[in-house]
């Protein structure tokens, strides 16, 4: 079959259709990034104390603490440094907040202080399971049901449980909205990526995908935005929400991806929707058989290509293999603990703790560009490496930097996201290229899952502070600085062939081609097309 020119295929280039759709998907991730940090104010815990009991009897004299009150048995002492026998009694009557900053919190809401104090914490912890449990179940489900409808789906579930958030009766129906509002987010975000790549042409496909990110980022800095002047945790959460509409008004329209419609064996309406892109791109369309096609005269044309599944195990093929995976997980870890802990924290820096926020999200924009023309001109592991190295270092820096220097603080700490934000997205990319093909959705994947691990203890990582100061950056500080250090022993892959074997693999020190693409051979060239209809399994790695 004779592929058409490039000029007139409808995929040759995003144009019109491409753009058309992939701002539409990009505006949605504004939403999941807003609610992947909405708690940052709404868990502000403001100083406290006790309320006075009620009931005061004529002469009664208390003492009132963050978390105990006091009555003392000697009603004349009336001096405040009373050394006499006192009375210690619970918080019964509730508590006294400071309003000076938030008119209310989820923590004023419910009392979540003193012996309370981890319900409050456990919040974000428990939404990152829920982020887990997301990209598990909605990434199978667009294989099993295709990705328009889970498009819809999480798109209305982000909209609707993010209303039900802001209108929970209690503590725990707040905590079920929250958890079930994590799954669509990230539903969504695995999907989309999918989506996305498989409507983008392959000049375009890696800037596309990198630069969702950015649109997560823009969320992070619309949290600091409504945080700044939306004071009341209900409203504020209410009024994040509203950013959804546009795309559930919108997403509708969005059409199935052909590459997913012929998985299916749905080949008609395969048709009609490259016939709508070419019709949008003012290209000629052309048939299935140039879109898609193996060579049917070829050695593998008149027989079924057997797939062999694969599990874990896989990952640790040998030493060499199992090494380069442990690694591998080990940056994957240490990249989403370092991105969730330098924005969590933000609002511990000093200074204006918005502008800190806003800050940490703008910041992450050049990073992502950075990453780009970095590991197209100089490679993908010297900017990894540079990027842990270097983000090891500012956190050390950010320890030795005096307490009331705060706006040098904020200044390296964002330097710090700015590394960390490189490196952890470069690694989705860097992953998939290290592995052959039969096992390459399975690496990305497990990696997806381990970082998933860092996301949950990112919120547990900066209590730390409560034990030493710069517990959190030290951490932080020795996985990067042994991340990168081991990631030296990884091969570089920055304009060599994608893998298909295991052989291959172990050949990326030493083989180089300029393409970037699969060694030129029948088995490969089928291989790489049926990885392309195929590409909704490694989806579930974003």
């Amino acid at each position: 079959v004779r592929t058409p020119h490039a000029a007139s295929h409808p995929y040759s280039n995003p144009m019109r259709f491409q753009i058309f759709l992939y701002f539409i998907c990009a505006f949605q991730n504004i939403s999941c990034g807003i609610h992947y940090l909405a708690s940052v104010f709404m868990t502000v815990s403001p100083y406290h104390t006790c309320r006075p009991p009620g009931n005061l009897q004529n002469g009664e004299v208390w003492e009132l603490t963050s978390c105990h009150r006091f009555r003392r048995d000697d009603k004349s002492g009336l001096n405040y440094d009373y050394s006499g026998r006192k009375s210690s009694f619970p918080c019964m009557d509730g508590y006294v907040y400071d309003k000076s900053k938030w008119d209310s919190t989820v923590v004023t809401q419910w009392d979540l202080v003193c012996n309370r104090e981890w319900f409050a914490k456990v919040i974000q912890p428990v939404f990152m399971v829920g982020v887990l449990l997301g990209a598990m179940i909605f990434g199978y489900l667009s294989d099993r049901i295709g990705r328009r409808f889970v498009l819809w789906a999480t798109s209305t579930g982000i909209f609707l449980f993010g209303l039900a958030a802001a209108f929970s009766f209690d503590y725990y129906s707040f905590m079920i909205a929250r958890f079930l509002l994590a799954m669509s987010g990230s539903g969504y975000l695995v999907v989309v990526f999918v989506y996305v790549t498989e409507f983008i042409g392959m000049k375009s496909r890696t800037w596309a995908c990198i630069q969702m990110h950015s649109f997560f980022a823009v969320g992070t800095m619309v949290v600091a935005l409504t945080g700044y002047f939306v004071r009341t945790w209900w409203i504020y959460q209410m009024v994040l929400s509203t950013v959804t509409i546009p795309f559930v008004l919108c997403c509708w329209i969005l059409p199935e991806t052909p590459f997913w419609l012929l998985s299916e064996g749905r080949c008609e309406e395969a048709q009609k929707v490259v016939d709508t892109i070419a019709k949008w791109n003012r290209a000629r369309s052309c048939k299935l058989s140039e879109l898609l096609s193996l060579d049917l005269n070829g050695p593998i044309g008149n027989e079924p290509l057997e797939v062999k599944k694969h599990n874990l195990l896989d990952l640790f093929y040998d030493w060499n293999v199992g090494t380069r995976t442990l690694t591998i997980w080990l940056v994957w870890f240490t990249g989403c603990l370092g991105f969730y802990f330098f924005s969590l924290n933000s609002v511990n820096l000093g200074g204006n703790e918005y502008l800190n926020l806003f800050l940490m999200g703008a910041v992450e924009i050049p990073a992502y560009i950075f990453m780009c023309l970095g590991m197209d001109s100089i490679g993908r592991r010297k900017v990894l490496v540079f990027s842990l190295i270097s983000g090891a270092l500012l956190c050390g820096v950010i320890m030795v930097i005096p307490k009331n220097y705060f706006i040098w603080t904020v200044v390296v700490t964002m330097a710090g996201k700015f590394a960390i934000g490189a490196a952890f997205g470069l690694i989705y990319l860097y992953t998939a290229e290290l592995y052959p093909t039969m096992v390459r959705s399975l690496a990305v994947g497990s990696g997806s899952m381990v970082s998933r691990v860092g996301s949950i203890m990112a919120p547990f990582c900066v209590y730390l502070s409560s034990i030493w100061n710069f517990l959190p950056q030290l951490l932080v500080g020795i996985l990067a600085f042994i991340s990168g250090v081991l990631s030296l022993m990884l091969p570089e892959t920055m304009g060599r062939p994608l893998a298909t074997t295991w052989e291959e693999a172990a050949k990326q020190d030493t083989e180089k081609d300029s393409s970037g693409k699969l060694f030129p051979t029948t088995n490969n060239t089928a291989l790489e097309k049926i990885e392309v209809i195929d590409s909704g399994v490694s989806g579930l790695s974003e």
